[in-house]
């Protein structure tokens, strides 16, 4: 059972929530647009929403940044975890030196609120996305992106010279996942040749993701992999110097391997994106210092959700469910033990052995996420707390409106 404090507590709620104006989600959606968030707590928030604990978010951000210092690795973090020009811009202000982003409309979303050292990261091959590339080019002269396909240098190359513009470029080296990249050693080195002398193309570097180790369980284990899969890559870099062409960047790595990656010092810069928040499919993994738990960066990301019925024993129904991307494998912030099931479109369960510890209706119950990515994709904003007050709100690239997300 709860104690008299909690107890009392939930009573206080339920009597504000039954005290409350019925416009009173009207009058937060007004505050929230003009940036009032005086008084604003988790309480008054819509459910499901999502909710970053800014003291460990601020915490995951030193520590990268900390690490990229002392190593001398680059950080140019991925955005398709977060979508958020504010989170960009804490990373810069630390010493971020761009971003990467696997789509135009990422691209174009960070071009538009002023960030610059933008790599796109999925080679455009469409009409549609070669000329939003070449737009992006235009705009921002240190805008770059990745080519693993001759037929596609020529592509690009008509379409920069169609505009009398040089568009950066790096060659995409196959590193261990089958979804992109040229085969390394002679057809890249050949790649990399050809982007040299395009007129309109400006070779600046090599990218190798090995995004296949990066949830490789076990630190041992995942080091092995990650130096496997790179190596063709590393092996591509020392031919492409050797031919004399210009590697300005090597570009890779993930949170999973970022403290391999800066010891094998083959790449120069980082793309992790999920450290800022972290999730549980990556907490499983295993640190250097612990078998058991990554906890290199603290989990600062949960979807908060309400408790909307209780007619069962040992088990409750919250409004979070398969449209709100909930997973078995989300966890309960602060109650590990409670197993989490989906019950639908609109609804989720949680289940738990200990009866002395139940869960009240109206209460509201933060969720960690199994997959940043794709719960970040649902969502219009993040609610940034301290504690139970709301201190910011951040937006999230809309899903309304972009040509593509």
């Amino acid at each position: 059972m709860l104690g008299t404090a909690a107890a009392s507590g939930l009573i206080s709620l339920q009597t504000r929530l039954l005290a409350a104006s019925p416009n009173r989600y009207a009058e937060i959606e007004t505050r929230v647009a003009r940036h009032d968030l005086k008084d604003l707590a988790k309480e008054d928030l819509p459910t499901p929403c999502m909710i970053v604990d800014l003291d460990i978010f601020e915490k995951n951000l030193r520590v990268m940044a900390d690490h990229c210092r002392k190593t001398g690795i680059h950080l140019r973090g991925h955005v398709k975890v977060h979508k958020s020009p504010e989170i960009v811009k804490r990373q810069l202000a630390l010493g971020s030196i761009g971003v990467t982003c696997a789509t135009v409309a990422e691209c174009e979303l960070m071009a538009r609120s002023g960030i610059g050292g933008i790599l796109l990261t999925r080679q455009p091959a469409s009409k549609n996305n070669i000329g939003r590339t070449i737009a992006l080019a235009k705009r921002d002269p240190t805008f770059a992106t990745v080519i693993d396909d001759p037929e596609v240098a020529d592509w690009l190359q008509q379409a920069a010279a169609a505009e009398g513009l040089k568009l950066r470029a790096v060659v995409d080296v196959y590193a261990g996942l089958t979804r992109h990249g040229i085969a390394p050693g002679k057809e890249a080195l050949e790649l990399a040749k050809k982007v040299d002398v395009s007129k309109n193309l400006k070779l600046i570097g090599i990218m190798g993701y090995a995004g296949g180790s990066a949830h490789t369980h076990g630190w041992t284990e995942r080091k092995s992999k990650s130096q496997a899969d790179l190596a063709g890559t590393l092996e591509t870099v020392a031919a492409a110097k050797a031919a004399g062409l210009p590697v300005e960047i090597v570009s890779g790595g993930s949170t999973g391997t970022y403290n391999i990656d800066s010891e094998n010092k083959g790449l120069t810069e980082l793309q992790a994106g999920s450290y800022i928040f972290m999730d549980t499919l990556y907490r499983v993994i295993g640190g250097k210092d612990d078998p058991h738990a990554y906890s290199d960066f603290g989990m600062a990301l949960t979807v908060m959700s309400t408790v909307i019925s209780k007619r069962h024993a040992k088990m409750c129904t919250i409004d979070a469910g398969n449209k709100a991307l909930l997973k078995p494998t989300d966890e309960v912030k602060g109650r590990p033990e409670v197993k989490v099931e989906n019950a639908g479109a609109e609804y989720g369960s949680l289940k738990w052995e200990d009866s002395d510890r139940e869960f009240k209706l109206g209460e509201r119950v933060e969720l960690y996420p199994s997959n940043l990515d794709m719960s970040t994709s649902v969502y219009d904003r993040y609610y940034v707390a301290r504690g139970e007050r709301i201190v910011d709100v951040w937006p999230i690239m809309g899903r309304a409106g972009a040509a593509q997300r």
